[in-house]
């Protein structure tokens, strides 16, 4: 309930109007704030998207909604879910930014929508919806594909026409050391029917060279007095997609002579065996 006073009461009606004015004012100014909404697009051919969203204040983004467009009729037109305010469409990871892909993934002559978007937070998370065309019921499809604190770029790797999801095995994050200190085997994926397929194995000149970087980054890591162990686990990860598991548990054994190599080691092995590199 509003109380008055007699003080209340007696402000002066130019004033009271002023106030009024200033509040309707203020008011007109939050609702266009709230009510203009950013867009991100992208096209191909006759296939348009579009992912407009409002952005209230800074680092906060609501009403995040997709359309597709094909031949200038509306398909699909939808709010997304978001984990938090922070969670916002982030355009293009692996290029232009406030560009939304929109190209064909695997060779179907029917392009792909990839809906980047970030949840917020010091190092994570990125993840990608991903939309391809179903003819028969003339809807799109949609899957989510987790990248964890990294991303991907999207490169024709193998030069056949379609573009691979060049990435990193998150999983490697915090695993045997802090964040900064820690590094990550090569990943590589297809988008093939619908689904992502692990191809990482198929590239080993890239894995191969990928291993070089990561024993130089070791290295480097000791001389500036670090222990390495982010780096050798994610080494001998590339080193077991090359097949040469054995060769790569040499060098490492012969790297790490910390206190804790045993237990180190131990942990290591059941790791790479858990995340599959070890079959």
């Amino acid at each position: 309930m509003l109380y008055t006073t007699p003080t209340m009461i007696m402000i002066p009606s130019f004033i009271s109007q002023s106030l009024i004015a200033l509040g309707l004012l203020s008011a007109a100014v939050v609702f266009t704030k709230t009510a203009t909404a950013e867009t991100i697009t992208g096209q191909s051919g006759n296939v348009r998207a579009e992912i407009s969203y409002d952005k209230p204040e800074e680092y906060q983004y609501k009403n995040v909604r997709l359309k597709i467009i094909r031949a200038g009729r509306t398909i699909l037109d939808r709010k997304l879910p978001q984990e938090n305010e922070y969670d916002r469409p982030l355009g293009n990871l692996s290029g232009e930014e406030n560009n939304l892909p929109v190209q064909d993934l695997d060779g179907n002559k029917e392009p792909e929508i990839i809906a980047d978007f970030f949840t917020g937070g010091a190092h994570c998370c990125t993840y990608s919806l991903i939309y391809s065309y179903d003819s028969k019921s003339q809807k799109y499809l949609k899957i989510r594909h987790e990248w964890g604190n990294g991303g991907y770029q999207l490169k024709d790797l193998d030069k056949d026409g379609l573009p691979e999801f060049d990435s990193r095995d998150d999983r490697f994050a915090y695993a045997f050391t802090a964040y900064a200190d820690s590094d990550y085997p090569l990943q590589i994926w297809h988008y093939r029917q619908g689904k992502m397929i692990d191809v990482t194995r198929a590239y080993p000149q890239l894995i191969s060279s990928h291993a070089s970087k990561l024993w130089q980054s070791y290295t480097e890591a000791r001389q500036q007095g670090d222990d390495g162990k982010g780096f050798l686990a994610a080494y001998l990860a590339d080193k077991y997609l090359l097949g040469q598991g054995q060769d790569g548990w040499q060098r490492v054994q012969q790297a790490y002579k910390k206190s804790d190599r045993t237990k180190y080691l131990a942990d290591l092995r059941k790791f790479l065996r858990e995340t599959g590199y070890i079959k």
